[in-house]
């Protein structure tokens, strides 16, 4: 595990693209390598990514960024993106990520750890849960964007 650099930046989009395909959604992959960098290495970053790699090879990520629970009055991390090459999944690496962010939770005093799965991904499911992960299923998603977005925006 390491902290992403500016020169994973295509690398990164390349696993956002991977992913994307796993989860059948390649149609809303939109990021490009310039908002990679601009996002995750400009001057003021409010997102992050940890690249795992096997024999020197990047072969997932991880890309987070910190959240904030009203209720409990402290930070928390939030899992955006948790990927690994399949030729790869099995070899402890989506472990060794969560274990990373976990710990980076307790060494900064934050109160949650926090991620989606689609509802149809049962070995990814059953994975979060012998993690410690609970599934929450009373909440409910929901999203605003597209033209959706600039109509509840417009001044």
């Amino acid at each position: 595990m390491r902290s992403a650099i500016d020169a994973d930046a295509g690398t990164i989009v390349q696993f956002i693209a991977d992913l994307a395909a796993y989860e059948n959604l390649s149609h809303e992959a939109k990021a490009t390598e310039t908002d990679i960098l601009r996002d995750l290495f400009g001057g003021d970053p409010k997102v992050f990514c940890e690249i795992a790699e096997w024999e020197g090879n990047p072969v997932g990520f991880a890309l987070w960024f910190y959240t904030y629970s009203t209720f409990q009055g402290r930070y928390g991390i939030w899992l955006e993106d948790l990927y690994v090459d399949p030729s790869m999944r099995g070899k402890g690496l989506g472990k060794a990520m969560l274990v990373n962010l976990a710990q980076r939770c307790v060494a900064e005093g934050l109160g949650r750890f926090e991620w989606w799965v689609l509802d149809w991904n049962e070995p990814s499911i059953e994975f979060y849960k012998s993690q410690g992960g609970v599934m929450q299923d009373e909440w409910t998603k929901v999203r605003v964007d597209c033209e959706a977005l600039l109509k509840l925006g417009a001044p």
